[in-house]
């Protein structure tokens, strides 16, 4: 089977310029191992050189491309609102397990507790969605488990496809992901981060550089993964 060649794939780096990929944080909040990475200060803030983003972007796509065409599976984790979008989109393209709003304590380290509560999950939308079951329920009832359903949905509805622990977690923040990447190297599963200047980039296996912070940056960050492996 032949290579496929990823660097198709990656944005223009007028494209990068335009979704402000390159702003950094301030100069007071650098993480030193992110030096390499950095090309100029300007009015205080750090400017990632793009160049290296796009080759850290094409390593990363060549991973994760291999992942999913072994069958692996990956966690996408939307640790920002404005990730949430476009991370539950590629979520769903591939059929892969999500998180948006924020990471839950033991979705990795506490797998099998994890997985009892999707599966309490699953079995209250069947239920509910069974004519059957659902006319034998007074108004009240029916109010009651409806509420439960819309609170278990907003936590385990991304996770309902999760039906083994991840062989990889995209993080779609380093700056905000202790949390999950603390999960994931306690088991030796492989991490994948947006990495802005104040985060130290060898805490991932794989480092994407650039802005976190904006939308458009991370949006054509997964947007540019979605193409490659879609």
């Amino acid at each position: 089977m032949a290579e496929i060649d990823y660097s198709k794939f990656l944005p223009s780096y007028e494209d990068m310029l335009m979704a402000g990929m390159h702003y950094g944080r301030k100069k007071t909040v650098k993480h030193p191992k992110m030096d390499s990475f950095i090309y100029a200060l300007k009015d205080s803030i750090h400017l990632i050189n793009i160049f290296k983003t796009g080759e850290e972007l094409k390593k990363t796509i060549e991973f994760l491309g291999k992942v999913k065409d072994s069958g692996g599976m990956i966690l996408w984790a939307a640790l920002t609102k404005h990730s949430e979008a476009k991370i539950v989109e590629i979520a769903d393209l591939l059929s892969m397990p999500y998180i948006k709003d924020r990471w839950l304590g033991g979705t990795l380290t506490n797998f099998k507790t994890m997985q009892s509560r999707i599966k309490h999950y699953k079995e209250t939308e069947e239920k509910l969605a069974n004519p059957g079951f659902s006319e034998k329920l007074t108004k009240k009832q029916k109010h009651d488990i409806e509420k439960e359903l819309r609170l278990l949905k907003e936590k385990f509805q991304g996770l309902a496809r999760m039906t083994k622990l991840p062989d990889v977690v995209f993080l779609s923040s380093l700056r905000h992901g202790a949390l999950p990447l603390r999960e994931a190297k306690r088991l030796g599963i492989k991490t994948v981060a947006i990495c802005n200047t104040e985060s130290d980039p060898t805490q991932v296996d794989y480092a994407i550089p650039a802005n976190d912070n904006a939308k458009q940056s991370v949006e054509l960050i997964i947007e540019t993964i979605k193409k490659a492996l879609v």
